[in-house]
């Protein structure tokens, strides 16, 4: 197998940020790819206007990119606030007011997986009470992407960059997804497994692999130390994806990786040409 046998997609998040958002489907279907993710674009508010859903479902069209990806609005990302979810207050409240905005505008674009962060705990608040205003949201959250034929990812971040995010191992995310899956009866609910934080923190990432690739929705990338395209650091990433199709998984793979003191465009050598375009 190998990287030409996977199904590629850029994280515009993450990848191209040099560009306005709207410049930059066409940048990554210039560097050959068909298929993109998104964190949530609008990281100040949640409910964006139409004219702005509207602008960003055609550069998408016009570039010819599909959005395989995108997440409920999670605060500011890049940055510390990782989710609003299970924030007591206003943030929870942005979030479920994002909850159908970000399943219609999925819908809107094909989008079939949607990735609702879990948030920071917040001092001085009891975390089963955090943890319990989570599974409402979730819930919630879940039967907006089964309305729109999506699934409903909850990943798992690193404890290094994340301090304060409970969710920094596979089975800490894994029991949240089996919790929801059991609220609501619709299995739509996935693993968002994602190898640099699994990398970052210290867990066997084969292992995980072995463990739960057939409850995993979506798949994302980025060599360690670094964060950067694959080759630049120490994971066997090539290796670890084709362990991954052999335990089943056959999703997209995201590139969320940093491209380093270059243009993003120059940050994909390691993938030949014609792996960049997927069906």
């Amino acid at each position: 197998m190998g990287f030409a046998d996977q199904r590629f997609d850029v994280n515009l998040s993450i990848l191209f940020t040099e560009l306005p958002l709207l410049e930059r489907p066409a940048a990554a279907a210039a560097a050959g790819f068909t298929a993109v993710e998104l964190w949530w674009p609008w990281t100040d508010t949640p409910t964006p206007g139409q004219s702005e859903l509207d602008a960003l479902k055609k550069a998408l069209d016009d570039a010819g990119t599909r959005l395989v990806g995108l997440n409920f609005y999670a605060g500011q990302l890049p940055g510390p606030d990782r989710g609003a979810l299970s924030v007591p207050g206003e943030e929870s409240d942005r979030f479920r007011a994002n909850i159908e905005v970000a399943a219609d505008f999925a819908a809107s674009t094909g989008c079939t997986a949607l990735n609702a962060l879990y948030g920071n705990r917040v001092e001085g608040t009891d975390p089963g009470t955090q943890d319990a205003l989570a599974l409402e949201n979730l819930v919630l959250a879940a039967r907006a992407a089964d309305r729109v034929g999506a699934v409903l990812l909850v990943e798992a971040l690193n404890r290094p960059e994340s301090p304060l995010y409970p969710l920094v191992s596979a089975p800490a995310a894994i029991e949240v997804v089996d919790r929801v899956n059991a609220a609501t009866g619709l299995g739509n609910a996935r693993f968002l497994l994602d190898i640099y934080h699994l990398s970052m923190n210290g867990e066997d990432v084969s292992g995980v692999i072995a463990a739960y690739a057939d409850r995993t929705g979506h798949v994302q990338i980025a060599d360690n130390p670094g964060r950067g395209a694959p080759g630049t650091g120490s994971l066997p990433l090539e290796q670890l994806l084709d362990e991954l199709r052999a335990a089943g998984y056959d999703g997209w793979v995201g590139l969320e990786y940093k491209p380093g003191d270059r243009p993003s465009a120059e940050a994909f050598d390691w993938l030949p040409a014609p792996a960049r375009a997927a069906n």
